[in-house]
């Protein structure tokens, strides 16, 4: 019974940072599906959107604003509204220039405003780490007192139901909304779609604001979750999460949600019954062996060549 309580312990910390892997991983996978390229700043974008939460808490606080769902509300727009300006900056910036040419001159552009965003947090909030207030506590536990417990937290709860909401309103954006049908069109030919009167940019851009709105969700959930935060915050979780989208397929928004939940459990297993040391290797041994059998990832599509 306590073998069983503690792999359902596992699978619950896996989920949740699965989950929050997902909700990144979605910016990588919008942008390759719109453009073919990768968004190689995404992780500095969730991280700065997490930097901004934190710093519209504290002024709420200073301010003697004790509520905690208008703190939470305001904090997430402001975290929203930062980390989209950034998305669609990075985009006319590092990746509007250089559309059409080699593929390898957008993925230095990409890594040379990762490297850029990096050092301006880190000039500008230091390079230590940084504690985020844990506004949302308590939880349950499930076992007898005198044994091991699974317990899930209220911080669990909201990050599973937020992913959901996320997700939920994401699929239906894009399958119902005119922005969504054009974003899809320009997904499978970006060049018609232009001919069609479409306006590619836009919906370029738009790609990017929606993948750095989802990041700054996750900033949000992930800085109450472990409680801290710094400059690096983001490469780490944006490599993840960039994992993610290529071990569901990458172009693929159900894709990036089921490959971050496995990437999450992976982990969390490997730290439960091997060690926390182990539990990379693991996760990037994993998406080799499932690339070497399905190359596409799990639910990616091979790509049809245009000519």
């Amino acid at each position: 019974m306590q073998d069983l309580l503690y792999f359902v312990q596992q699978l619950i910390n896996g989920l949740t940072i699965g989950s929050t892997y997902a909700l990144i991983a979605i910016g990588y996978t919008m942008v390759y599906g719109i453009i073919g390229m990768i968004n190689f700043a995404h992780g500095e974008i969730y991280m700065i959107g997490a930097y901004t939460a934190l710093i519209a808490i504290t002024g709420l606080t200073a301010l003697g604003i004790v509520w905690l769902p208008l703190i939470l509300v305001v904090a997430l727009l402001c975290a929203m509204i930062v980390s989209s300006s950034m998305g669609w900056a990075v985009e006319r910036v590092a990746y509007r220039p250089v559309r059409g040419k080699h593929r390898l001159i957008p993925l230095i552009s990409a890594i040379g405003m990762s490297i850029f965003l990096q050092n301006y947090v880190h000039l500008a909030q230091g390079s230590r780490n940084i504690g985020f207030p844990a506004l949302i506590e308590g939880g349950f536990r499930f076992g007898a007192e005198d044994s091991f417990q699974t317990s899930i937290t209220y911080m669990q709860i909201t990050i599973f139901a937020t992913t959901l909401v996320c997700m939920t309103i994401l699929s239906l954006f894009i399958s119902r909304s005119r922005i969504g049908r054009a974003c899809r069109a320009v997904s499978q030919d970006l060049g018609m779609a232009n001919l069609l009167g479409i306006d590619t940019n836009r919906i370029i851009s738009a790609t990017f604001v929606i993948g750095a709105a989802l990041a700054a969700v996750a900033g949000l959930l992930l800085g109450m979750y472990y409680g801290s935060i710094d400059p690096l915050f983001g490469f780490i979780a944006g490599l993840k999460a960039f994992t993610a989208a290529v071990l569901g397929g990458i172009g693929s928004i159900p894709g990036a949600m089921l490959g971050g939940l496995i990437l999450g459990v992976a982990e969390s297993m490997t730290s439960g019954y091997l060690s926390g040391e182990y539990k990379d290797v693991v996760s990037f041994g994993l998406l080799i062996l499932i690339l070497l059998f399905k190359p596409t990832g799990l639910l990616g599509k091979p790509e049809v060549e245009k000519i």
